[in-house]
């Protein structure tokens, strides 16, 4: 059972934008903290921006802050991502990700992830 699938744009030029959809599985999204992580080849899983479904408070990582924004349509189980004014350095596999609580006490969700969508920026 696929619980979290992500789509969107997957290339752009630096200093444009694009936008990636996660459509959850309603067991998924109900009740949980739903968002994004990204994994740079050699480096750590780094917070994008994440969303309280109940209470539609995002939370944001630091670099991505300002250029970034999460929302979500809770009709649709469905959460998007804007990215903005996109470096090289945003090149990342993006991960959209669901976890307990809704109030996203617990930091970047990561106990459910989907496949991954792979977001190059080119210089």
């Amino acid at each position: 059972q696929v619980h979290l699938v992500e789509s969107g744009e997957k290339s752009v030029q630096a200093g444009g934008s694009l936008g990636l959809s996660c459509v959850a599985s309603a067991s998924t999204y109900n009740s949980q903290c739903v968002g994004y992580f990204r994994r740079a080849p050699g480096k750590w899983n780094e917070a994008v921006a994440y969303i309280s479904t109940g209470s539609g408070t995002t939370y944001y990582g630091d670099s991505v802050k300002g250029r970034v924004t999460i929302s979500r349509d809770n009709a649709k189980n469905t959460v998007y991502l804007q990215m903005n004014n996109l470096k090289p350095e945003d090149t990342a596999m993006y991960y959209c990700a669901a976890d307990y609580p809704d109030d996203c006490s617990a930091g970047v969700p990561h106990s459910t992830w989907g496949q991954g969508i792979q977001v190059t920026v080119s210089s």
